[in-house]
């Protein structure tokens, strides 16, 4: 990432100083990291540095990130077909093109996205990959029909099945194709017009928008939808809150990436309070809208705005064990993991690290702040983990 830095700031006609002043740091920042000695290791920096730079974030990571060897290839793999079945979703008369294609049922569809929902929780990119572009083709043609008295219940399930596209995209970094599958969720969020739908496929943007690194739209993406959803509050529904608390999660990590520490703990407060009254197990839209998933963002939001103490100390309150999703329990350790290395605590860092490559390693091995920080413990040598640490990054294919 510092070579790509360096690049950029060249193109831009900027010295390490003037590119220093631009983005308040000093000039011995700028030089360690375009020289690979001090990691990114919170997505706040990586999308001011962008902003600064001019350029998208993906310039700066790399990404996607694709390995030599097909076994360890983490799940890029199924992006092609995955691919033509979101054109084929989002072009006008899509379903005419598909004529000769006979879907399941829709009774059937639902049994295979309760399968695909599991692969999606648990990172495992290859697998649903083998699954999910069926799916969203059989929809296209059970929602192109306008006379059917189920098109409602189609429309439901391709948002759901798109969601799970979108994460994919934007989990191995073809966030184009997140565009896509979100854009594709929008349209069906707004046929069935229910407050739910509306709800979670706001929630689905707000997600393409941070990854992306747009930081002030999905803040504002964000606070509107709180806003449509609040005069739903009243009824208590139990699907409306979790989305209440969702978007609240969304509002605190846009505001975490901007700095803005008061306002990121305030949406953090109110999604706990409202965590606190729903089910353990709670994942509604497939939002992990829990207790437990309130906590990993608690850690995350201190990463980003550079807590690490806090960081440390809202880890020791997740009961990590509890959540269902194994992406959920890798992102814990992976940010616990950066919170670590930040405390200079690498031994420690390297233990959060493997331990959430054997939970979701597809998930770990594309995570552009991840491939950062076991850059730099390649060429530390204030841990002793220096062989498992050569193992990990052979499997990320980085240069050791």
């Amino acid at each position: 990432m510092g070579q790509r830095i360096a690049r950029a700031r060249r193109r831009k006609g900027w010295d390490q100083e003037a590119f220093a002043d631009a983005i308040g740091r000093s000039t011995s920042w700028v030089s360690k990291v375009e020289n690979g000695r001090l990691p990114l290791d919170r997505a706040s920096v990586v999308a001011r540095v962008a902003e600064a730079l001019g350029v998208e974030v993906g310039e700066l990571t790399g990404q996607p990130y694709r390995h030599e060897k097909a076994e360890l290839d983490s799940g890029h793999s199924s992006i092609p077909n995955l691919r033509l079945a979101l054109q084929q979703a989002t072009m006008p008369g899509g379903a005419a093109l598909l004529s000769n294609h006979e879907p399941s049922s829709l009774d059937e569809l639902a049994s295979q996205l309760k399968l695909a929902e599991s692969l999606r929780q648990d990172a495992r990119f290859t697998a649903l990959g083998e699954v999910l572009p069926r799916i969203i083709t059989d929809l296209v043609i059970h929602t192109g029909d306008t006379t059917s008295a189920r098109r409602d219940e189609a429309e439901s399930m391709m948002l759901r099945a798109c969601h799970m596209a979108r994460v994919t995209s934007n989990l191995l970094g073809h966030h184009d194709l997140g565009w896509t599958a979100v854009q594709r969720e929008l349209v069906s969020a707004q046929h069935v017009g229910s407050p739910e739908l509306i709800a979670a496929s706001a929630w689905d943007l707000c997600g393409v928008w941070l990854h992306e690194a747009s930081l002030e739209p999905a803040k504002d993406v964000a606070l509107a939808a709180l806003d449509r959803i609040e005069e739903h509050l009243t009824t208590r529904d139990p699907d409306i809150l979790a989305l209440w608390g969702a978007l609240h999660l969304r509002a605190a990590v846009a505001f975490s990436r901007l700095w803005r520490k008061e306002d990121a703990e305030d949406h953090l407060g109110e999604a706990e309070r409202v965590a606190r009254d729903l089910p353990l197990s709670g994942n509604v839209f497939q939002t992990q809208f829990n207790i437990v998933n309130t906590r990993i963002h608690a850690v995350e939001i201190s990463l980003e705005l550079g807590r690490p103490r806090d960081v440390a100390s809202r880890a020791e309150l997740v009961a990590v064990g509890d959540i269902g999703s194994l992406e959920r329990q890798a992102h814990y350790w992976t940010c616990t993991a950066a919170g670590l290395a930040m405390n200079r605590k690498e031994n420690a860092a390297v233990e959060a690290l493997l331990k959430a490559d054997k939970i979701a390693p597809q998930h770990v091995r594309n995570r552009p702040l991840v491939r950062n920080l076991v850059q730099d413990l390649l060429s530390s040598t204030k841990h002793t983990y220096a062989r498992e640490v050569h193992v990990l990054a052979d499997r990320m294919a980085l240069a050791g």
